[in-house]
């Protein structure tokens, strides 16, 4: 397995993080969406890591936890407010189409569904939305 970036994140307006430590950041994708949380103006408060989610693995049969990676609160462009659980992931672990021949990756995508399943199911109790962000939304330069 590659280098990857990690590290803990220092919120340049910590009035909007939700957390009592610094948050952590484990790729570059993360610590990018923290960057983008902690300094877009319709981003009224986020957290990372938020809340732990219990599911079945589907490979194992086990039960373990699901800990998302981010709870966003923010306005829309017409001044609603929305709370959303984000998960980042890399597009090869998060559509079918992308998967490829990668036994891995398939593997990847068998786990991350079950636990997108739970995480869509809570979110639809609490009244907020799930979504997970791929570098096609992250790095998206509005060209096609």
């Amino acid at each position: 397995m590659g280098r990857y970036a990690k590290g803990r994140y220092q919120p340049v307006n910590p009035e909007k993080y939700l957390g009592n430590t610094l948050p952590t950041y484990r790729s570059g994708w993360e610590l990018s969406f923290m960057k983008f949380c902690d300094n877009h103006s319709s981003v009224t408060q986020w957290s990372s890591e938020p809340i732990r989610l219990p599911y079945i693995h589907p490979l194992s049969g086990k039960r373990t936890t699901y800990v998302p990676d981010f709870l966003i609160q923010y306005q829309d462009r017409e001044g609603n407010v929305k709370t959303e659980l984000i998960e980042v992931k890399p597009a090869n672990q998060a559509i079918q189409e992308r998967v490829g021949r990668s036994k891995r990756n398939q593997a990847h995508l068998i786990i991350n569904q079950a636990k997108w399943a739970v995480a869509r199911q809570y979110c639809k109790q609490q009244g907020m939305t799930f979504r997970v962000v791929t570098e096609n939304e992250m790095f998206h330069t509005g060209r096609k």
